[in-house]
């Protein structure tokens, strides 16, 4: 059997089906829901661009959600989703589905409302998911020229760590818990340095994507291979720069509850000197 046999449609973009190999599943896709009838046959082969909701929890939590949700709307997630899923290597989690739709649909009404929520980690996001932000931007894009809301740069943010959060199936608590640590880690350097940083500049981009990575790593667990004569070296000739680095893994540590590789901070260093560098020949 290589086809899908209807059990409901919910709506023009979304049916309830038997699929051959998972059995029940929520089906989204264009007008695959339009005129169709229980009892339906649909030629997998047949079908483009469809996405196919497996876990019987995601399946629930999607019906919940459909009732509230615009139609409209839910075309242009699918339209997103798949924009999303044709330029990533990597399987997109199926909770996208959910968590776009969700935060979307409130963002809209937040919008109709007049409540803004400013991101606090705008720009780091943009540094730090550039891909992601892209995705994100064209989503506001489509949402403004389908609906004719504009919904701002800080959902652009906002939606980036979404698709981030589906493409690397991380929580997306857990990518919000590491981009706001990023921007604390970077308070914390502006604060030492008493310094605020030209954030367009290049060696601010390379700390911003250096603390993502390192985050990366302390999550995963890789080991980061100890370099001692350039350790005791950084050590020696940049002491102040050193000893910044060394606070900010121990706040990783702490925030993460995962221990960082005294490696790190080596490197974590060179970078810290790069800024300082640049806020002593402003100086000057």
């Amino acid at each position: 059997m290589s086809s899908l046999h209807v059990n409901k449609a919910l709506n023009n973009n979304v049916i309830i089906a038997q699929h051959p190999e998972h059995g029940e599943v929520v089906v989204i896709g264009k007008g695959i829901g339009f005129n169709r009838k229980t009892g339906d046959i649909i030629p997998l082969m047949a079908v483009e661009k469809m996405f196919i909701l497996k876990n019987q929890q995601e399946q629930e939590q999607y019906k919940q959600l459909l009732p509230q949700v615009d139609e409209a709307l839910i075309e242009i997630i699918n339209e997103v989703i798949t924009y999303i899923a044709e330029r990533t290597d990597v399987p997109l989690n199926e909770h996208i589905h959910i968590a776009l739709t969700d935060h979307i649909s409130f963002a809209l009404k937040r919008k109709e409302q007049g409540i803004v929520i400013q991101n606090p980690f705008l720009y780091e996001t943009r540094e730090i998911y550039p891909e992601e932000y892209r995705m994100g931007d064209y989503a506001v894009r489509l949402i403004k020229e389908k609906l004719g809301v504009d919904l701002g740069m800080d959902e652009i943010g906002f939606i980036a760590l979404h698709i981030y959060s589906a493409m690397t199936n991380q929580n997306i608590s857990q990518v919000r818990e590491h981009s706001q640590l990023i921007t604390d880690l970077v308070g914390i350097v502006t604060d030492q340095l008493d310094y605020s940083f030209e954030t367009e500049s290049l060696d601010y981009s390379r700390l911003l994507t250096h603390l993502r990575f390192a985050l990366e790593r302390v999550r995963r667990g890789d080991k980061v291979e100890e370099l001692h004569k350039l350790d005791s070296l950084l050590k020696l000739e940049y002491p102040e720069m050193y000893s910044l680095a060394w606070k900010l893994t121990k706040v990783m540590e702490r925030r993460l509850n995962l221990p960082v590789y005294p490696a790190e901070v080596g490197y974590l260093t060179i970078h810290l000197q790069r800024l300082n560098q640049r806020k002593e020949e402003e100086g000057k």
